[in-house]
């Protein structure tokens, strides 16, 4: 591993399936949730729920997004709805959490959900006391990676130089916006499998893209390296 995170001073981190890998497949119960949400909502059945609700994604950035633009849901009502999941699959990562707290610097979690959702994953996860706060997406205005605006008020909010901060996220396109903005960008990966967590080909898509420096399947590993990067052998 070269120098590059010497100047960092700042880590962010996206929450689902960057903390914790998407083989634990929390968010198919929250995609469950978005299906039933909209299906209620609309009066339409659970195949055209679950194409709506794609659709929206892809085009808005969330799902919620576009349920506020298209229909002026309340978002508020629509994540606590969504986030209303089993946490369980969610194991404690003892590793992750010793690495975080020999990790120089201040870190920050960055979530299209909610800090209810990011509180109870980081519960499980048992690294909570390592991060200095959650900007989720409520903090964000309602306005979801990959847009800019988040990006932009999470910085000037927290006062984080771009060029002394890393952002760690694992689709490859919420990465084009801090690499922009001066950021080091590091995209985390399942390689055992790259398509579970009920993530379309095209979210995945991207991991060569210009905008990402670096790329790991083992974010403990990963973060170790920095922290005590191996030994060159004489």
């Amino acid at each position: 591993m070269t120098t590059w995170h010497k100047q960092i001073d700042t880590w962010v981190f996206d929450l689902d399936n960057t903390l914790y890998p998407p083989r634990s497949n929390l968010f198919a119960q929250i995609d469950q949730r978005m299906g039933a949400f909209i299906a209620e909502l609309l009066d339409v059945a659970p195949q055209e729920a679950k194409r709506i609700q794609k659709d929206y994604y892809r085009v808005h950035g969330t799902t919620l997004h576009g349920l506020m633009v298209e229909h002026g849901v309340d978002p508020h009502a629509f994540l606590a709805f969504v986030h209303d999941i089993d946490h369980s699959p969610i194991e404690a990562d003892p590793a992750l959490g010793a690495i975080l707290s020999e990790l120089p610097g201040r870190k920050f979690v960055l979530t299209n959900g909610s800090v209810a959702h990011a509180g109870a994953v980081m519960d499980r996860l048992g690294i909570a006391g390592h991060f200095e706060d959650v900007f989720d997406i409520v903090a964000a205005d309602f306005r979801p990676k990959p847009d800019r605006a988040p990006y932009e008020k999470f910085l000037a909010q927290y006062a984080i130089e771009p060029r002394r901060a890393a952002m760690f996220e694992d689709l490859p396109r919420n990465l084009a916006v801090p690499k922009d903005l001066g950021m080091a960008t590091v995209l985390v990966v399942d390689h055992e499998d790259p398509r579970s967590g009920s993530r379309a080909e095209w979210e995945v898509a991207g991991a060569d893209a210009v905008h990402i420096d670096h790329v790991t399947g083992d974010l403990a590993a990963f973060l170790a390296d920095i922290v005590a990067p191996p030994h060159k052998a004489n």
